[in-house]
């Protein structure tokens, strides 16, 4: 969080995309963005009875670009245009209202606001500074000007975030009144331990009982043939530069080594590596980076000397089979990947997240890319071939088939002998026996949990048998002294026995409660505004004329 608006703001922006998503449903085209994005046009709408011009539109968009850099260190190129389009909308919303009830931000408040985030040690560090905040001028000339933003565009953005924080705290007031007394009925709720027993049943313990005939894997396979198609995939021939290859020469074309490493640790802080316990396991770390970094520069240079070499080999009419042919000349080695999907990647190597799309983007006649740089090597690849989506016959994918069949009936079995156990203890406490009894009677073992509450967070003894969240359900859902229904899980379920409840401890209540009744409090206030703001803009967003189409585009 950066300076004031940071302390004060991240939930709002949660607020408000969780608003938007409950109460409007509109989609947007990625060609529909607007701004700063690719020229705005048309007709804006109108809000509150005022028409929204391009002006107003451009200038909020900007604000919103500088909301998401402060709050994720990073600039929402990657963001959904119908997510952006929507968010500018919103803040417009905000702006206009907070306009008329008369929200008034001073100057004074704007500087101490802007300041706060100019001296954060997180900005500082995301400029690679020294922790200790960043001049205004290089921010205006190092995060602003490359954006084309100005020093106005980041005094309005403060100037308005301030505004729409009285503006939460003034239509949230009624949420935020929540007494004592409430606060501790929550609190008791949300922290009184279970204590409970549970059986699972797994498809593991059930595989023996499986008969994987022929015919059976056919039929699962005529069954499920929709559940193998393959996507999509390319194969590629590459070139590999790998970053092992350089390191060693890396540290003698470093000079001052030293030096460097201590201007890094000394820019970016004693807790940027947080896993780095002292000074000298930090500057340890920045020495491999620096050496590593410099070893890929390297392998780039040396890559890119081949793909030249590739790309002039026939510059009017390239050929895929080229990039082995330069290869052999230099004795290089070219190697060739397994098919793979754009949303997997080759599973030869560490891929940046560029490769698959520059790989897809190959075709014969424009057989060549690279060099890409990965975390481990630089490569420069090669169209080898394209195979579409397809079925594979069973006769390919038998293992596989079988394999899954088998996991299928066994879950099935491990199912139903978890349906008849809850049958069967349910009935054997019903009788006054206990479920130790009922459990020795039907051949399983319990396992005791540690004590859990609705406020937990982590189990470990379940591991990745079944979630934390549908054990609470289950279990909080059953009550002392009973036993929940069978819950089905992946590979199979559990049934939990709740043996007793156990009391708050006071001492910690007493401690955390002042920090709770505030958290309490600030939920209501949260969920108040929501509710304002998503009643309000059902009202006003829906005479805008590009939610209008593309809810009409959705309809059709």
């Amino acid at each position: 969080m950066i300076g004031t608006i940071r302390k004060h703001s991240k939930w709002l922006w949660f607020v408000i995309i969780a608003a938007m998503s409950v109460s409007l449903l509109f989609f947007f085209s990625p060609s529909q963005r607007l701004g700063g994005s690719g020229g705005a046009t048309g007709d804006f709408g109108t809000i509150y009875g005022k028409k929204i011009s391009k002006d107003d539109y451009v200038n909020m968009e900007r604000e919103f670009e500088l909301f998401y850099f402060l709050h994720y260190d990073e600039w929402p190129d990657k963001l959904p245009a119908d997510e952006l389009k929507r968010e500018v909308y919103v803040r417009l919303l905000l702006i206009r209202k907070a306009d008329d009830l008369g929200v008034y931000v001073g100057d004074d408040t704007v500087a101490m606001a802007a300041g706060n985030i100019l001296s954060s040690p997180e900005l500082a560090r995301a400029l690679k500074g020294s922790g200790q905040g960043v001049p205004a001028d290089i921010f205006v000339k190092d995060i602003l000007e490359p954006r084309g933003l100005t020093a106005a565009d980041f005094e309005n953005f403060v100037r308005h975030d301030l505004a729409i924080q009285q503006l939460v705290q003034t239509l949230g007031l009624a949420g935020a009144l929540v007494t004592p007394q409430e606060a501790t009925s929550i609190y008791q709720r949300e922290h009184e331990e279970l204590s409970a027993q549970i059986v699972f049943f797994s498809a593991s313990n059930y595989l023996s009982q499986v008969a994987v005939t022929p015919d059976a894997v056919a039929q699962f396979y005529t069954n499920e043939m929709a559940a193998y198609r393959l996507p999509d995939r390319v194969q590629i021939s590459y070139v590999e530069f790998n970053v092992t290859n350089f390191l060693a020469q890396a540290p003698a074309e470093l000079t001052n080594l030293d030096d460097e490493v201590q201007m890094n640790y000394d820019k970016l802080g004693p807790d940027y590596f947080s896993d780095a316990k002292t000074p000298v396991a930090a500057k340890a770390k920045i020495r491999g980076l620096l050496i590593r970094q410099r070893a890929l520069g390297d392998a780039h240079l040396q890559a890119n000397d081949f793909a030249n070499a590739v790309f002039n080999l026939n510059p009017d009419k390239p050929k895929p089979e080229d990039l082995a042919a330069v290869a052999k000349q230099k004795n290089i080695a070219v190697k060739v990947t397994a098919p793979f999907s754009a949303q997997s990647g080759p599973e030869e190597f560490s891929a940046p997240e560029d490769f698959a799309k520059a790989a897809f983007g190959l075709t014969p006649d424009a057989p060549f890319a690279g060099p890409i740089t990965g975390p481990d090597g630089v490569y420069v690849i090669a169209f080898d071939k394209v195979l579409p989506s397809e079925i594979p016959s069973l006769a390919e994918i038998r293992p596989r088939v079988a394999q899954d069949f088998q996991f299928h009936e066994a879950t099935a079995l491990a199912q139903r002998a978890g349906m008849n156990f809850a049958n069967t203890v349910t009935a054997t406490l019903a009788r006054g026996k206990s479920f130790a009894v009922a459990c020795i009677g039907d051949g399983v073992v319990p396992e005791t949990l540690s004590p859990f509450s609705l406020s937990t967070q982590e189990l470990p003894e379940l591991g990745d048998r079944t979630s934390l969240n549908e054990l609470k359900q289950a279990a909080f859902s059953a009550g002392v002294g009973r036993v929940s229904g069978f819950e089905q899980t992946g590979d199979g379920g559990f049934v939990v026995y709740v043996q007793s409840q156990l009391p708050v401890d006071e001492a910690q209540m007493n401690s955390e409660f002042p920090q709770f009744l505030a958290a309490v409090r600030r939920e209501r206030q949260n969920e108040a505004f929501q509710q304002w703001l998503g009643t309000e803009a059902h009202k006003q967003l829906g005479d805008i004329p590009a939610f209008q189409q593309a809810a009409a585009s959705a309809a059709r």
